[in-house]
């Protein structure tokens, strides 16, 4: 049958009907009826929906090599009032289980949002709200990944807004992973990237987060939420969006139940992770209601982790053990508080008894001693090494532990000014070096510019005995490898709940 013939003419409805029947034959029928129901397409409006039907099945047939040249041609269908329609198709067929299949249907979507991004969408949303979790899940992960790829003349402000509204709408049910994969979505518009944009952003978070429920820390999903809702809050705060009402209520809820928190996954060292996140976000915390008690109850949690130092005579004491010194753990507390001391710089000479601060003292004269020895025996470790050396594992947790030191010392300095400093400004040991100090350093250097002044020579020696003395394999293999991007973690029992309420616990 010489088809081209056929159709020199727009007239000849019952010869692409012949071809919209092709579907139902075999296998070369069904080939021919793939590509030549989309040639003619447009040239029967009247038959739109059926020759749309006809190429779904194709779409949908056993045979692997008709269904990737149905879904090869079906932009071809895009236009007008069907654009929506073939994005929900496409957005359906993502299912699929054949890798080039799949990447067939990445590429008909790209190539249908160029054409009309905010049909598009359309079709991808519905399916995201109403589809199976499959298609929910792989239709998120193309925007995610997808979006950022786009031209600039196709993200137009119209086609962002969209995105935000239609996100906020999926947000109301969501799991952590999808929870940050759509934060992931929204924070890569250029609409978002101003302050009032980072700003909406972090309202989203907190509406996420539920900050205004108290914690329960012997729940693991709680506690993943507040986690992940953090992590995704982090890299909006700046010195004009501010991170105060999640530093008060890990002041208020967290802290106190330090100790109690449920980790979400086994390995990970929780109250560590909290307190990395609290010492992170305290840079750009802005005015706090209730600073006072806030300061106070950091202070309190930053004596918990620096002991006093052991009995110097033959008590019951005087045979232990010396207290181990938790650097990790006090460099993120001593961090928080120097920051947010910043705000009320006389609590250490107003807001607390002065028996209270000469207990203070005597656990910062202790700890700055161990630290002193600490970073001696980490500087002759680390002498002369470079480059590759430096790389090895074992190196590498030297350079960290060494930061982690450093930074103690120059934090500990000022708060044994009198009256106490908060000028000092140090890099936390788990974040990149900024530009302005990266330049290429050896062992002995690393940290150096934390540690160029003595400590105060007002400060009594004590024998060896009380000098701490690190024990061997103090630091484990993970330490400064913390990092807030995706750990593959789900979270929220994996699942979206049965109401609007994303966190509700499912009992």
């Amino acid at each position: 049958m010489h088809l081209y013939r056929q159709f020199d003419e727009a007239e000849h409805k019952d010869a692409y009907q012949a071809i919209l029947d092709g579907v139902k034959g075999g296998p070369k029928e069904k080939r021919l009826a793939a590509q030549f129901i989309p040639k003619f397409f447009s040239s029967f409006p009247e038959l739109a929906d059926a020759a749309i039907n006809a190429q779904l099945d194709l779409c949908e047939d056993e045979d692997v090599s008709i269904r990737r040249q149905a879904i090869k041609e079906l932009p071809r269908f895009a236009s007008g009032e069907n654009l929506p329609r073939v994005a929900d198709i496409l957005t359906q067929l993502l299912q699929t289980d054949d890798s080039a299949e799949f990447n067939q249907v990445n590429t008909a979507l790209i190539s249908i949002f160029k054409i009309d991004a905010k049909g598009t969408l359309g079709g991808l949303f519905s399916q995201i709200l109403q589809g199976e979790d499959i298609v929910r899940e792989r239709a998120i992960k193309f925007l995610s990944t997808k979006l950022k790829m786009m031209p600039d003349d196709t993200m137009t402000k119209e086609v962002e807004d969209y995105i935000f509204i239609e996100t906020k709408k999926v947000l109301e049910d969501v799991t952590g992973e999808e929870f940050v994969l759509l934060m992931r979505i929204l924070s890569g518009l250029k609409s978002m990237q101003t302050v009032s944009g980072r700003q909406q952003l972090v309202e989203l978070v907190v509406e996420q987060a539920f900050l205004e429920q108290a914690l329960n820390p012997t729940d693991a999903d709680s506690v993943d939420r507040l986690l992940q809702c953090t992590r995704q809050a982090l890299p909006l705060f700046s010195k004009n969006v501010h991170s105060t009402r999640f530093v008060t209520y890990f002041c208020e809820f967290v802290l106190p139940n330090l100790s109690l928190l449920t980790s979400p996954v086994a390995e990970l060292d929780i109250q560590l992770e909290v307190l990395k996140l609290l010492a992170e976000m305290s840079p750009y915390c802005g005015d706090m209601d209730k600073l006072e008690v806030n300061l106070n109850m950091l202070f309190e949690k930053l004596l918990e982790f620096m002991p006093l130092p052991p009995e110097e005579e033959n008590g019951e004491n005087a045979a232990n053990e010396e207290p181990k010194l938790q650097f990790s753990y006090v460099e993120c507390l001593l961090f928080s508080f120097h920051q947010l001391g910043k705000k009320l710089p006389d609590f250490l000479i107003d807001k607390i008894s002065a028996e209270k601060l000469k207990d203070f003292k005597i656990r910062l004269q202790y700890f700055a001693r161990g630290l002193q020895v600490y970073i001696r025996q980490l500087r002759v470790a680390l002498q002369g090494k470079t480059g590759d050396a430096l790389k090895t594992e074992e190196n590498k947790i030297k350079v960290v532990a060494l930061k982690i030191t450093n930074n103690i010392n120059v934090l500990i300095k000022d708060l044994f000014h009198n009256p106490p400093s908060y000028k000092s400004t140090v890099t936390l040991s788990w974040k990149p070096v900024q530009k302005t100090e990266a330049k290429r350093q050896s062992g002995e250097d690393i940290g150096a510019t934390a540690t160029t002044k003595k400590l105060p020579t007002n400060l009594p020696r004590r024998d060896a005995r009380q000098i701490y003395n690190p024990p061997s394999g103090k630091y484990s293999a993970s330490i400064g490898n913390f990092s807030y991007g995706d750990r593959g973690q789900t979270g929220w029992n994996n699942k979206r709940t049965i109401s609007n309420n994303m966190f509700m616990v499912l009992q």
